[in-house]
């Protein structure tokens, strides 16, 4: 069986293994640690990051990007329908601006908001064994940050049924991990935002994802009661 190294509240994990998921891929799940990378990882991935995804025929793939992009090849059509694989849909316009938006939310969304939410509210408290509290000035920032993103896929949901265009795409599946997380953590600010809360709440409705809002991370606080609430 295909196996996923991960971690729960990893946001590119979870964009993955909603790839996964809606393609019905039955993988075996291995949690791993960010704050606590071992030897074993490090040899396995030298860059010490997640998801990685070890497939049965000895190809270890690195990255939601690569995951992402080999699924999209490797599988012509989807399992249940025989329609077109939902990653990367359409000409190379289209499939162009779903890679632009996977770019905004696994750098941008992430490297200004997702993970300093993680390292502040998450990891500092795994790391050293207490609680520390989050650092006001960093969390600050992260808010504005956030907000910004909201408002951008707002825009994006008011103009599209999906965010990169009339079909659910990668882009959706990784904005929704960058987001699900933060929310898991209760750092997102719904209000103001109606147009993302319809998309979201689209998404949240999807078996692939009510399956990963179903978990909880041991050790940490329980996300808000709307957290895993399509009607929020």
């Amino acid at each position: 069986m295909d196996t996923l190294t991960h971690f729960r509240l990893c946001p590119f994990s979870r964009s993955v293994r909603l790839v996964l998921t809606e393609l019905e891929f039955d993988v075996r799940l291995m949690e791993a640690q960010p704050w606590a990378l071992g030897p074993e990882f490090m040899a396995m991935n030298p860059a010490g990051s997640l998801p990685v995804l070890r497939l049965d025929d000895g190809l270890t793939l690195y990255g939601a990007y690569a995951i992402s992009e080999y699924l999209a090849e490797e599988v012509p059509s989807h399992p249940v329908d025989q329609l077109s694989v939902p990653l990367f849909p359409g000409d190379r316009e289209a499939r162009a601006e779903v890679r632009r938006l996977v770019d905004w939310f696994h750098r941008k969304t992430f490297d200004e908001a997702t993970t300093h939410i993680l390292e502040e509210k998450l990891y500092k408290r795994f790391r050293s064994g207490h609680g520390q509290p989050p650092d006001v000035g960093v969390m600050r920032a992260v808010h504005k940050n956030l907000n910004y993103t909201l408002g951008f896929i707002d825009y994006l949901a008011q103009e599209r049924r999906w965010l990169a265009g009339d079909d659910l795409s990668f882009a959706d599946l990784a904005a929704a991990g960058q987001l699900s997380c933060a929310d898991y953590l209760g750092e997102v600010d719904w209000s103001g935002y109606a147009s993302t809360k319809l998309w979201y709440a689209r998404l949240k409705s999807r078996p692939a994802m009510r399956a990963i809002l179903a978990e909880r991370m041991p050790g940490a606080a329980r996300p808000p009661p709307y957290y895993d609430d399509p009607d929020f």
